[in-house]
């Protein structure tokens, strides 16, 4: 691979000369079929004949020879179905590019999968923790496993594309998209996104274990002013620039050869409308090349729901001039048919086709798909026990442990433990949406030898371990049940949270927890019993009132399917955790100020007052930083800066710490954050060990969007922060 990366220049301009050629080739329909990207179901059959071929020969020649469709996606009969065995995967890809290699030019349809923490569609596939847990782990290592880990099994299951990952930042805790996102920071979420792609890609996303990723979702589209999902996002351009474009930059120049646009609309204009985001922006800013694809049916919701298109012939129009390559129909032609009538009016022109098509066809060459090498075999590549200790490390790294009054963590393996709660014995709610089926709740499809928080504790123990609760949301827990048995046993965990969702079916009117599950607590609670608390689920739950009356608090949000046993791992001192929140979490459900807070958010009657901030978690051991320092307390305009600080572990055990340096512009022509993340390093130590570590700060980490929505660095006084400590420079011109 190394040979072939550094011939790179070259190979492009091979694969410019073959698009140029296979181009002057193609009729009008050919081209406007590889602009069109269908659901499976078009090509299926229909679940009801429960058919051993899953694909319709039929349908199949109709979307791929006569419409000429350029890609297909999604998993058979979705939302409601099982992921599929890597033995049919493999078969069903071999028909469909078996039939692509009957076209009259033989051009190769690219096979989509929204793959967004391991090979989701697949049976048996390593699914790790979702992308809020990633982040969690503070390892940019972990994401990087990851990445190759998910490209790999996904490759081995024929599949060509995956639309991962998520560059949108979550500082709206209400979206039921946050756990998508790798947290509220722009630096984090750029660290963790950037290492997942190189992971997923390598040098070379043709070579037989890559695969090219798809940053998602262009942009501002996790900004909903009411937390719902696809409803208005209100940012303008300098917040745009300051916090939601960076993660998308960033995802180009790590080499993401696709960008799926916002299904929702920024200062009222839709994503697939907004020609100043998709083509001035990405195109002529930030040096985008590949190509944009729409999301699920929004091209026609321009006229359905959107209401700035008269007619679905003119909202295809809107998109496509406004600089959507491919759209994701995705359950007929209707694109196609329209497009076509559009081009032949004269109404898009002929130039604008080519662009796009030209951008899709260099995507499926570097993909490799027009000289397909062997499927990887699955025996070495698939579910691997290297890669399932991975998963284990990094769903342990993902937790959080954020409080442990009286070190009642970890507990003693023969102490008898209570667990209520609804979480405590699902599979679904450590692993959340895009889990098997779409929605992620399908427990009965789970692989049952992967165990539930409680399973997990049961193996582990040695004393005794009950347990009391229905298997789902909607089965009332008896509490008089856990109060009478509660006498018996020493401690309780009390495992609450959220049932598992994905998208707008996972809107809600508030982060408080439902009723029931505050009563629960209330009567664990009032036993006497020491409480332990975990949760589960995408967002930060409101759990201030319960929080403050039990002793160990473990956030736990969605793990993966090695959850159970991380947690046990935890909770019983086999692992020393080192999570570190990568939001905000809020005391109330309408405390929602992000850590890098504006002065003016906690100036007079303003304050910055959350259950726990970001970067907060505990360990069994503990950590002090020290002798923190700058270089030079004065740098010349556009120089960097070094900074260095001591770390020690101060208590008695082996444990992971990250070091977070951040800084604060003091006085700026335009209102600064209090702090910004700007760095970051886990490290691990032995008892009394120190480690001196080492941070350079570029201007770019110096930088802002200034009065003229430009980045500038301006001269003046800076500070740093670590840990309690705080230093100074100065940036002279």
């Amino acid at each position: 691979m190394a040979g072939r990366s550094m011939s790179a220049p070259q190979s492009n301009k091979a694969i410019e000369n073959k698009v140029n050629h296979l181009l002057s080739q193609m009729t009008l329909e050919e081209k406007i079929g590889q602009m069109t990207q269908v659901d499976f179901t078009v090509i299926g059959v229909p679940k009801e004949q429960n058919a051993e071929d899953q694909i319709d020969p039929v349908k199949l020649e109709n979307a791929v020879l006569k419409h000429h469709v350029g890609s297909i996606l999604n998993t058979p009969f979705t939302p409601d179905t099982k992921a599929q065995s890597i033995e049919i995967w493999r078969k069903m890809m071999r028909t469909v590019q078996d039939e692509a290699a009957k076209t009259r030019l033989k051009i190769p349809v690219i096979y989509g999968i929204d793959a967004i923490h391991g090979a989701t569609y697949t049976q048996n596939s390593v699914l790790f923790p979702q992308a809020i847990n990633m982040a969690a782990t503070f390892n940019s290592e972990l994401a990087f496993k990851e990445g190759e880990i998910t490209a790999r099994e996904v490759r081995a299951s024929g599949l060509q594309w995956n639309f991962s990952t998520v560059m949108d930042i979550g500082r709206q805790p209400l979206w039921p998209r946050l756990w998508e996102t790798f947290g509220e920071d722009v630096h984090l979420a750029t660290v963790m996104g950037t290492s997942y792609i190189k992971g997923h890609q390598g040098d070379d996303f043709s070579a037989a274990d890559k695969l090219p990723t798809c940053l998602k979702h262009y942009v501002g589209y996790s900004y909903p002013l009411n937390g719902k999902d696809r409803t208005p996002a209100w940012i303008g351009e300098r917040m745009l620039r300051e916090y939601f474009l960076p993660t998308f930059e960033a995802g180009v120049k790590a080499g993401s050869p696709a960008v799926m646009v916002n299904s929702a609309e920024v200062d009222g204009i839709p994503g697939h409308a907004n020609y100043h985001y998709l083509t001035t922006i990405l195109r002529g800013e930030l040096g985008f090349k590949g190509i944009t694809v729409s999301d699920w049916a929004d091209i026609e919701r321009l006229y359905t729901r959107d209401k700035i298109a008269a007619s679905p012939k003119e909202a295809v129009k809107i998109a496509v001039m406004a600089g959507i390559d491919m759209s994701m129909v995705p359950f007929d032609f209707s694109f196609y048919d329209l497009l076509l009538e559009l081009v032949k009016s004269g109404e898009v022109p002929v130039s604008r086709i080519n662009e796009a098509v030209t951008r899709i066809l260099t995507l499926k060459y570097r993909a490799g798909l027009f000289e397909p090498k062997p499927l990887l075999a699955v025996e070495g590549n698939f579910a691997t026990a290297e890669a399932i200790e991975t998963n284990r490390q990094a769903a342990r790294e993902s937790i959080v442990l954020a409080k442990n009054d009286h070190n009642i963590l970890p507990l003693k393996k023969d102490a008898n433990i209570l667990v209520t709660g609804p979480t405590a014995n699902l599979l679904s709610v450590m692993n959340g949406g895009w889990t098997i089926t779409w929605q992620g709740f399908a427990e009965n499809l789970y692989p049952q030898e992967k165990l539930t928080v409680v399973e997990a504790i049961q193996k582990k123990s040695t004393g005794k371990v009950s347990y009391i609760g229905g298997n789902s949301f909607d089965a009332p827990i008896d509490i008089q049940k856990v109060v009478d048995e509660a006498k018996k046993h020493d401690i309780i965990l009390l495992s609450l949270g959220e049932h598992t969702y994905a998208e707008t079916i996972g809107n809600i009117e508030s982060l408080n927890l439902d009723q029931s599950q505050i009563d629960l607590a209330n009567a664990a609670i009032a036993t006497g019993k020491p409480v332990v608390l975990l949760t589960l689920g995408g967002r930060p739950r409101i759990i201030t009132s319960i929080e403050e009356r039990v002793d160990g608090v473990v956030l736990g949000f969605l793990p993966g399917m090695e959850g159970g046993d991380a947690i046990a791992d935890i909770l019983y001192g086999d692992y020393n955790p080192n999570g570190k929140l990568p939001i905000t979490y809020p005391r109330n459900t309408n405390g929602i100020s992000p850590y890098d807070y504006k002065p003016i958010e906690s100036f007079e009657q303003n304050s910055y007052n959350p259950l726990y901030p970001f970067g907060h978690g505990l360990s069994y051991t503990t950590f002090a930083t020290s002798g923190l320092k700058v270089e030079k307390d004065k740098i010349k305009m556009g120089g960097n800066i070094v900074v260095s600080v001591n770390v020690k572990n101060t208590g008695a055990l082996k444990g992971k710490e990250t070091v977070l340096v951040y800084i604060n512009d003091v006085a700026a022509s335009v209102t600064r954050p209090n702090k910004q993340l700007k760095a970051f390093k886990k490290v691990e130590l032995a008892p009394g060990q120190t480690e001196n570590l080492s941070f350079t700060l570029t201007p770019h980490d110096l930088s802002f969007i200034g009065v003229d929505l430009k980045r500038i660095v301006e001269p003046g006084d800076f500070k740093v922060m670590v840990g309690n400590e705080t230093v100074g420079f100065t940036v002279i011109k």
